[in-house]
């Protein structure tokens, strides 16, 4: 009967603590001003890498360098990424331009896959998730909707729990969702630090985003 209690009374403990330390994380962070910001981008096949690399275009060479992370069958994306950063070294000054670096994880859901197979397939991309965002500890991870990123701003979420690093996680919804968010958009909305949509019908239903019109 003692056992029992003080394995009750541990268990309480770690949850409390658990809780707690979201909430510090989830918390809205003071961010102290420095000279860049190492970027996690998490691009997606088709019209996802498209709007993220406009984005990405319209953003200074403050947020450098700059870490790109699509699935390991996106040859397209790969591609498109490279062109992109192609033309950036053209444009900047070489004092400007940073490096960049082209990261590969498994998809976690295929076009049309079952929600009950895709979360074996979500657990198996998260394997290969945490130890990248661990090993790159960016200060920010920029997304826009892609199945891929969820695996990734879950474990970027688990570096601040485990008290590694506080990762800030912005996510913008593709300018394609007028009037419900996707799903990604749905599983990320209560864990990113800014999530920001380009509808106001967007804004009306979710009070959390931020409504800033079309940015891509």
């Amino acid at each position: 009967m003692v056992s029992v209690l003080i394995l009750a009374a541990a268990t309480g403990l770690v949850a409390i603590l658990l809780v707690v330390r979201l909430w510090v994380v989830l918390w809205p962070l003071h961010v102290t001003p420095r000279k860049s910001l190492q970027l996690l981008i998490v691009a997606g096949s088709g019209g996802h890498t498209t709007e993220i690399l406009r984005l990405v275009g319209s953003l200074s060479s403050a947020y450098s360098p700059r870490h790109y992370v699509i699935a390991d069958s996106d040859e397209m994306s790969a591609k498109k990424i490279c062109s992109f950063e192609a033309s950036r070294r053209e444009r900047d000054s070489a004092t400007e331009y940073t490096p960049y670096k082209i990261h590969r994880i498994p998809r976690s859901r295929e076009v049309r896959q079952s929600w009950l197979s895709s979360v074996f397939t979500t657990l198996h991309s998260m394997w290969f998730s945490f130890p990248l965002v661990c090993r790159i500890k960016p200060d920010m991870v920029l997304c826009n909707g892609p199945g891929t990123c969820v695996p990734i701003c879950v474990s970027a979420l688990l570096l601040g729990i485990l008290g590694i690093k506080k990762v800030i996680i912005v996510y913008v919804e593709s300018i394609c969702r007028v009037e419900t968010l996707s799903l990604s958009g749905k599983i990320l909305l209560p864990l990113s630090d800014f999530f920001i949509v380009q509808w106001p019908a967007l804004k009306e239903k979710y009070p959390k985003s931020v409504y800033l019109g079309r940015i891509v």
